[in-house]
């Protein structure tokens, strides 16, 4: 694997394009600010891929994770009126929603 050589320096335009990627709107100081930011964080991958690790398995957690479920105990529920007592906005004993799509 190469070694790094030098500061990885964004231009302008990968800024400008990252941002309409993420749908952000930039000013010009925010634009110089995440050129040196995001810059900086490609240094750090760059120094990660300097790093052996042919022999080290891939893992989602830095350490063993186990789920704990409580029992699913059938309990009787709470009446709408108390369900729907806060609901911005409801109908008959519905919440209603905005129609999506």
């Amino acid at each position: 694997m190469g070694k790094a050589s030098g500061p990885t320096v964004l231009k302008r335009e990968e800024v400008e394009h990252i941002a309409r990627l993420a749908k952000v709107d930039l000013t010009e100081e925010e634009k110089e600010r995440f050129r040196d930011q995001l810059g900086r964080i490609l240094e750090y991958f760059r120094k990660i891929d300097e790093l052996e690790l042919d022999d080290v398995e891939p893992t989602t957690h830095t350490m063993d994770v186990c789920n704990v479920f409580r029992e699913d105990v059938e309990r009787e529920s709470l009446p709408p009126e108390e369900v729907l007592a806060n609901a911005p906005e409801r109908e008959d004993s519905y919440f209603k929603a905005p129609r999506v799509g």
